[in-house]
């Protein structure tokens, strides 16, 4: 496997403030597709690193960021302890402000011959899950697999709404929800299955029974070995459908 820090020049960066991402793709057989693995709220961390690593030892060239460029270089709450920051940043951030960030992370992947971005990955939790999901509507035919898992905000009263994007969506979009959740509810939950049928776009919402938030994170005091493995097996399944052949 092939590793490094990349900084990249977004349209919000300045020399000394890019935006650091960890790159990590198999040394051979490439171009392989490209994924965007975006963080959780907590931030960037070695955990973080370490599924970026699993998913591309499947053939993929994973590219993940750290979000919160804007306001800091690095932060993850696990070493601060500092929640309330951490909700500071998160509610910093905006679907369109990652849509130009996976823009920048796009073209870095253009210009690395061990890339394919024709079709384009992405995958989300817990903050960042309607990333995911927004992409698929904001680039359509490029970001042709989107997923969500313990996601927040999928249904919201906002003309940038994730469930919004499905009907401009060109490719598939899975949701996978934990089944106690208070920061993603059953009823958005619900209301967000309900636009994907409407929308015609292709996909599905799966519920993870005795779940709750976090449950994919095996750091995680939530974490459920079972549910993550699932999830985990959802995931190579949605990419391989949609991103070869």
């Amino acid at each position: 496997m092939i590793e490094q820090f990349i900084d990249i020049t977004t349209s919000d960066s300045t020399p000394d403030t890019p935006m650091v991402t960890f790159v990590v793709h198999p040394d051979s057989g490439g171009p392989h597709p490209l994924v965007l693995f975006f963080m959780d709220a907590p931030g960037m961390r070695e955990e973080i690193r370490d599924m970026a690593r699993r998913l591309a030892t499947a053939g993929y060239y994973v590219m993940a960021p750290q979000l919160y460029y804007r306001e800091v270089s690095e932060y993850n709450v696990f070493d601060t302890g500092d929640r309330d920051r951490m909700f500071e940043l998160m509610s910093g951030l905006s679907n369109n402000m990652v849509v130009s960030d996976s823009r920048a992370l796009i073209a870095h992947a253009e210009a690395d011959p061990a890339a394919n971005t024709e079709r384009v990955g992405a995958v989300g939790y817990c903050m960042s899950g309607p990333f995911a999901v927004y992409l698929l509507g904001q680039l359509p035919g490029q970001v042709v697999a989107g997923a969500s898992f313990h996601g927040v905000r999928l249904v919201v009263d906002t003309d940038d709404s994730p469930h919004l994007q499905l009907a401009n969506a060109s490719g598939e979009v899975y949701v996978g929800a934990a089944e106690t959740d208070s920061y993603a509810p059953p009823e958005m939950i619900d209301a967000f299955e309900a636009a994907r049928v409407e929308a015609g776009c292709a996909g599905r919402t799966e519920w993870y029974p005795g779940t709750e938030h976090g449950f994919a994170f095996r750091e995680r005091p939530l974490y459920d070995k079972a549910a993550s493995e699932r999830h985990w097996e959802r995931l190579h399944d949605l990419f391989a459908r949609n991103l070869r052949g």
